[in-house]
């Protein structure tokens, strides 16, 4: 066994810090994407006799390092949820892979994940919609004087070159001003315009 550890710590030093390099779009958190992580860290242990296997035992997924020369392993397993749906239990499969194998060799990474879990206790999650402005329609309430992004924007629309969609990733719009937006007799009022 004495041999088994010496070899991974000097995996280790090889491996050093693994950078995450996914983004998971629905958490906007980053991770290991489990094969560019084993292509990393494979290649490494190779060179120290070392084999991973990960296999799925007693509905536990397991990384498990083996001394080649001499037959030993250590192993980190993770018990699979009780889950039906194949592609749920195939994305369970695929994260447990990833966080046995970073936990099997202590992998230096931020947890984004309880770094989350942390962040949204203390404070609300920020969107994108968050650093957009209002498309508004008028420069105040009290005047009736059309704004320059919202006379743009209707032109965008009625010109084709823009769709409502297209705006919306710029600006934040309600559904009062989308509807002008899209109403091409929107400027035939006796509205100020330019």
């Amino acid at each position: 066994m004495k041999e088994l550890i010496i070899k991974i710590a000097k995996a280790k030093k090889e491996i050093g810090k693994i950078s995450k390099d996914s983004t998971n779009p629905f958490y906007k958190s980053k991770y290991f994407d489990i094969n560019q992580l084993l292509k990393h860290v494979e290649t490494v242990l190779q060179n120290h006799n070392l084999l991973i296997l990960q296999p799925i035992t007693d509905n536990s997924v397991c990384s498990q390092i083996y001394d080649i020369e001499s037959g030993i392993k250590i192993e980190s397993c993770i018990s699979l949820p009780q889950i039906t749906d194949p592609q749920k239990l195939g994305s369970a499969i695929t994260y447990y892979r990833r966080y046995t194998l970073q936990s099997l060799l202590s992998l230096q990474a931020e947890d984004d994940d309880a770094n989350a879990t942390v962040k949204s206790k203390s404070q609300p999650t920020k969107t994108d919609d968050d650093n957009k402005a209002w498309l508004n329609v008028y420069t105040s309430k009290d005047k009736k004087e059309i704004t320059k992004e919202f006379k743009d924007c209707h032109a965008a629309i009625n010109d084709g070159s823009y769709t409502l969609a297209d705006i919306r990733k710029k600006y934040k719009v309600s559904k009062a001003v989308a509807s002008d937006l899209e109403n091409s007799n929107f400027f035939t009022n006796d509205l100020p315009f330019d």
